[in-house]
């Protein structure tokens, strides 16, 4: 389970960079990525018992948030008039 969650965090983190770095149409999707190796080297993290991983993992989550929101596919909310 864990050297799944290792190798599904480094492949994913590898595809979210290699599509934000092509600079095109479908470069966007590179957060969603990012997002899900953050989820996976997290698990793998606690699963290992290494806790500044799991910060640094932590952080980069709230930078794929950014991204998400900033590329339009984290919904906006929209405040009541």
């Amino acid at each position: 389970m864990l050297t799944s969650l290792e190798w599904t965090g480094s492949l994913l983190g590898l595809v979210g960079a290699y599509l934000l770095a092509t600079h095109s149409r479908v470069s966007r999707y590179g957060w969603i990525a990012f997002l899900a190796a953050n989820v996976a080297m997290m698990v793998f993290a606690l699963g290992i018992d290494r806790y500044g991983l799991l910060v640094q993992q932590a952080g980069f989550m709230g930078t794929s948030l950014l991204g998400l929101h900033r590329a339009g596919l984290w919904p906006r909310r929209r405040i009541a008039e």
